[in-house]
Order: C-alpha cells, then structure tokens, then sequence
C-alpha cells in the first residue's frame, strides 16, 4: 500500500485482529504491550485463559507464511515479555496462559485476507 508505513500498517492488522477477537467474545484487556523485554500485539481474557497474542501479516505468498515467522527466538522473546507483565500484573498471574496467533495472509483465490485464529500455537 503505496504511502502507509509498515508501522502503520501493522497498527491496521493488529485493531483488525482485535475486532475479530471481540466478535469471538474474546476480551482483549491490552494493545501494544512493550517493555524492557519486548512486545506483545494483544493481551486478552478469553474463558478462563490470559492469552498472549502476536498478530502476523504476509502479503507475499512466496516467503514464509506469516505462522512460520513467529519462530523459536520471537516465541523466546515473547515468553519473556509475558513473564515481566505478569509479574507487575500479579492479579492476572494465577490465570492459566496460552500463546496465540493471529495472521493474515493472501489467499490463492481473493485477495480477501481474513484473520486466521491459531490457537496454542506455541508452549513454554
């Protein structure tokens, strides 16, 4: 997209991602967590979990998919992140936790590029 910064663009994905999530009854509590450590996209509540999410896009179906690029140092990073915040926010630290995805990716036959929701996508 001529004239957005990639900045800008992952800003789109990620209030795109959280509107999906709230249609799913997901309550997303966080955007743009950022510490010392790192940064996650989106905290939220969904059931009884805290889950972690990082939003990914690709607009390039020949490079890796945008799942495979949350590989095992940013999954690393992220774990990291999610420890510091819980342990400044100890009220949401006896919750059970899980790392999601959510990623946007060209399909073959539209150029639609809905959100897919890849839950657990990794564990610690």
């Amino acid at each position: 997209m001529p004239g957005i910064s990639m900045k800008q663009l992952g800003d789109e994905y990620e209030r795109r991602a959280a509107h999906f999530l709230s249609l799913q009854g997901v309550e997303v509590l966080i955007c743009n967590y950022r510490c010392h450590c790192g940064e996650i996209d989106l905290i939220a509540r969904h059931h009884d979990y805290l889950v972690f999410i990082e939003v990914r896009a690709r607009r390039n179906p020949r490079f890796a998919t945008a799942a495979a690029s949350v590989d095992y140092r940013k999954q690393q990073r992220l774990l990291r992140t999610a420890q510091f915040f819980l342990q400044r926010h100890t009220k949401l630290a006896n919750l059970p936790c899980r790392f999601d995805v959510i990623t946007f990716e060209p399909r073959q036959s539209t150029t639609n590029d809905s959100p897919q929701w890849i839950r657990g996508a990794f564990t610690n």
